[in-house]
């Protein structure tokens, strides 16, 4: 029986990775060169598995002004991405959390203050019983680091919670660490494989929180 649900941030709760990427591709493609989404893939979820910058340098054989780069890529993203806000599903999926008694948790690979600005702006930081983010852990996903420091803060075993996640390695993370893993893509995400996850959803929209936990029930 399912006790906990923990959530991924980035591209989950917030679409944060379409403008990531796209303001990446820019940068990439004002110096002559393209980001392929085979490549950034490697990163989504993660954080560390891909360095842009030496990426870049590398494909076109010089150093970078990194700081310029960062702030232009900076500035791009807030610009594509405007005002934050949830993606469709997830208030409804919180609402139907608490009314099923369950436990709700964050797992996120970026920084903490990343995370908890933005469910401050959004007001759903309350909403999170435990949140363990980049500043948490030795290691973040695809290791499990993340999810089991979320299941100790809950104190829920692993086979009791299901992770909602929008990446391969972010699934990957949940699986490790002994969850059920279901993606849900994004715009970015849907361009990778995701056929290691338990069930796969386009959208929180798209099936309500017990219909999902019943279809989770019924997977050997």
């Amino acid at each position: 029986m399912i006790t906990a649900l923990i959530f991924d941030f980035d591209g989950l709760i917030v679409d944060t990775e379409t403008p990531d990427y796209r303001s990446w591709q820019e940068a990439y493609a004002a110096h002559g060169v393209v980001l392929s989404m085979d490549v950034w893939a490697l990163n989504v979820g993660s954080g560390h598995l891909f360095n842009p910058y030496d990426h870049l340098e590398a494909l076109i054989g010089r150093p970078l002004d990194r700081d310029a780069v960062r702030r232009d890529v900076r500035a791009r993203f807030r610009e594509l991405l405007g005002t934050p806000a949830p993606l469709p599903g997830v208030r409804a999926y919180l609402s139907a959390a608490a009314d099923l008694g369950l436990q709700v948790g964050l797992a996120s690979s970026s920084s903490r203050a990343w995370v908890t600005g933005f469910l401050g702006q959004l007001g759903l930081l309350g909403q999170f019983a435990a949140i363990c983010t980049a500043d948490d852990v030795a290691r973040t996903k695809p290791e499990p680091d993340l999810y089991l420091a979320a299941l100790a803060r809950l104190g829920v075993a692993p086979a009791r919670a299901v992770a909602l996640e929008d990446s391969p390695n972010g699934v990957r993370a949940a699986q490790a660490a002994g969850m059920r893993g279901v993606a849900v893509p994004n715009p970015v995400t849907r361009l990778t494989d995701l056929s290691h996850a338990d069930l796969v959803l386009p959208g929180l929209d798209a099936l309500p929180l017990p219909d999902l936990l019943a279809r989770l029930a019924a997977l050997p």
